[in-house]
């Protein structure tokens, strides 16, 4: 056993994992307010709709590789948990290995993503041909982008965390202050906001992989009979593949949500896209402890120890439950508030306020999906974690069928409800024979 996996599972253990997580997370909609804000000061609305369209792109292009680190945290976990330290470097390096050659593809065949992006979402030709300009030297960031992503389930896996809020405040504060240089003092325009983003993307490798140069202290990263081992890649595979298949079914419901309220009408759609800011803010405050999870239970699995395991599970799932409790009072307490803040209109603040308490339940109610996928992905137990999505989703969609004619939009936002509740227990009832396999 390990030194990691011999270390008391404590509650300051967790915390230390989990509150870099949740500063970090705060980061990110601060970014997108400047870049809109700094295009914003051009006058014109159509470098705003080209930087938003351009970014929505690219993240729904690069999200497809997101499973890289779920799997690194869960497998690196695992391999420090055993003690193979030789392992977890050569499980970066393949991460990095397969983004790669993934970011390569995507600028090999940017034409054709682009034609198909703008098939599937037209915007005006002057739109249009800003968000080109944008994509052309935004996409020269995709390898450091999807490598970024093993480089922070490594980091996770090795309880580095505050390497991961140093990463995103060095990215994110690089790239605002390169924004407001090149866009306002230079006058670069959209092609600036890309060129700041661009650099943040690749100066954020080079630190995320000083950050992992204990992953390269020995010759672990470049043993490639170790990296290239047909069972090791057949493993990492799987596990990334299970774990795509389950995203790409939870991001279909939640589009299929937001699509569901559009044909409910203009102001319910507008009242609905503001209180889905309720549900990203409890995203980010909960993917802290489920990331504790993820870290504490890949070790534990990696060490054979199930008393650890249901320790790990405990502790972080313990301080989620409190952190769901703390976030559904305020949003009780503050709702109407924040709400106001959001928009001016009378229309969309009055419906918002009507379906508020759907918002406000909603940390309580997802608490137990977080940290079940936690518990999961730390575990590597993604085949379960895909079947059950899948039951998930069919519940999903029976609610919506049968909710939503009947309660409208309290009938859209219950179904939501019924789909973190059955994703929590789909999972549940898998736990006791993910437990079973584990040595006492």
């Amino acid at each position: 056993m390990s030194a990691a996996a011999e270390a008391p599972i404590t509650h300051a253990r967790v915390l230390k994992i989990a509150v870099p997580i949740v500063l970090s997370n705060v980061t990110v909609p601060i970014l997108g307010a400047v870049d809109t804000g700094v295009v914003g000061q051009m006058g014109e609305a159509a470098p705003i709709g080209a930087v938003g369209i351009g970014a929505v792109i690219l993240a729904t292009v690069y999200w497809v590789f997101g499973f890289l680190r779920m799997g690194t945290t869960g497998l690196a976990a695992q391999a420090r948990g055993a003690g193979d330290m030789a392992e977890t470097g050569a499980l970066l390096m393949r991460g990095l290995i397969l983004a790669g050659l993934a970011g390569a593809s995507f600028i090999l065949f940017q034409a054709a993503i682009f034609w198909g992006a703008f098939a599937l979402a037209p915007a005006s030709a002057e739109v249009e041909s800003l968000a080109r300009d944008y994509l052309t030297i935004r996409i020269w960031g995709a390898p450091a982008t999807i490598a970024l992503f093993a480089v922070t389930g490594w980091l996770i896996a090795m309880e580095r965390t505050r390497g991961v809020f140093l990463l995103q405040i060095w990215m994110n504060g690089l790239n605002i202050g390169l924004d407001l240089w090149f866009v306002l003092a230079l006058g670069w325009g959209v092609e600036g906001v890309a060129a700041a983003t661009l650099i943040a993307e690749w100066s954020g490798l080079v630190l995320g992989l000083w950050l992992c140069r204990d992953a390269f202290g020995g010759n672990q990263w470049r043993d490639w009979s170790r990296v290239f081992d047909r069972a090791r890649l057949r493993r990492m595979l799987k596990v990334n593949g299970d774990i795509m298949v389950r995203s790409i079914l939870l991001t279909a419901s939640l589009t299929t949500f937001l699509f569901i309220g559009a044909d409910l009408g203009d102001v319910q759609l507008a009242a609905n896209q503001v209180l889905l800011q309720f549900l990203e803010i409890t995203a980010f405050a909960l993917d802290g402890f489920a990331f504790s999870a993820e870290a504490l239970v890949g070790t534990a699995v990696g060490a054979q120890s199930r008393t650890r395991l249901r320790k790990a599970a405990y502790v972080a799932s313990l301080w989620a439950v409190g952190g769901s409790v703390l976030l559904t009072l305020g949003f009780f307490l503050a709702g109407g508030g924040i709400i106001d803040l959001m928009t001016t209109s009378p229309e969309v603040r009055a419906t918002a306020r009507a379906f508020l308490v759907w918002a406000a339940l909603a940390p309580l109610v997802s608490v137990a999906s977080y940290m079940f996928d936690g518990v999961f992905i730390g575990a590597t137990w993604t085949r379960d974690m895909r079947i059950a999505m899948l039951q998930s989703v069919a519940l999903y969609v029976i609610a919506l069928l049968v909710l939503v004619p009947l309660f409208g939009n309290h009938g859209l936002w219950a179904a939501l409800m019924v789909l973190n509740v059955a994703r929590a227990a789909t999972l549940a009832l898998r736990y006791p024979r993910l437990e079973a396999g584990i040595a006492a």
